[in-house]
């Protein structure tokens, strides 16, 4: 996070529907990869990004279309493998923060390049970076066609509050999105956790979403961190 914005940490469940994805220029190269699916090379493609830039988002409107299996590498080690990869595609998460599972990992791509299924794995880095020990694997990803989501750019900070307010049929003015986008953390998640509570702020009042609301619940947070 950018020094001085804030972040929450709310157990909110994120809308991860096709139509809640908006395109930006951080992240439309990532886009474009998965709307080329099936057309991938070696039907295999490593997604790269931060925390919070929709790697989970896009992965699952690419796993509905693709009928992928979805699963968090740290499962793989008590996945039964053969099985996995009888889905017409399986999509990875978090690649880089599952240690012990490289033998799965290794095993997992072979099988599925033997079977033609496709696999797309996400992670925050690249490979080089994931400490890996298994040498064969490490070059097998090196190898693998990659496309990095970057962190949200200002201008999707600012389209996804708009768009979150408007699904909450929240009538809100432009200077407090652009308030709440110079000092909310650049990520989807941050997005989705201030316009929750500024819903439930303007309830509980009963009153509309203003910037000196705005400022107060930003200030109250910013306490309890």
């Amino acid at each position: 996070a950018v020094s001085g914005q804030l972040a929450f940490d709310l157990p909110l469940e994120p809308s991860f529907s096709r139509e809640n994805f908006l395109v930006s220029p951080s992240n439309e190269a990532a886009w474009a990869h998965f709307e080329a699916w099936p057309n991938w090379p070696g039907r295999m493609l490593l997604l790269l990004g931060p925390t919070g830039a929709g790697k989970s988002h896009l992965g699952a409107i690419w796993a509905e279309t693709a009928g992928a299996r979805i699963l968090p590498a740290a499962a793989l080690a008590t996945t039964d493998l053969q099985a996995l990869v009888q889905n017409p595609a399986v999509l990875v998460e978090d690649a880089d923060r599952a240690a012990g599972v490289e033998k799965e990992l290794f095993h997992l791509i072979n099988l599925a390049t033997e079977s033609g299924t496709f696999l797309a794995v996400t992670a925050r880095q690249w490979p080089d970076s994931w400490g890996l020990k298994t040498k064969d694997l490490l070059s097998r990803l090196r190898r693998a066609p990659a496309v990095e989501i970057g962190e949200p750019d200002d201008a999707l900070v600012r389209a996804v509050l708009v768009k979150l307010f408007m699904d909450r049929q929240l009538q809100v003015d432009a200077t407090v999105i652009e308030f709440l986008a110079a000092r909310i953390e650049r990520s989807l998640a941050a997005a989705r956790s201030v316009v929750a509570i500024l819903d439930r702020e303007a309830l509980a009042r009963g009153r509309a979403v203003t910037r000196p609301m705005a400022g107060e619940v930003l200030k109250r947070l910013e306490a309890d961190h």
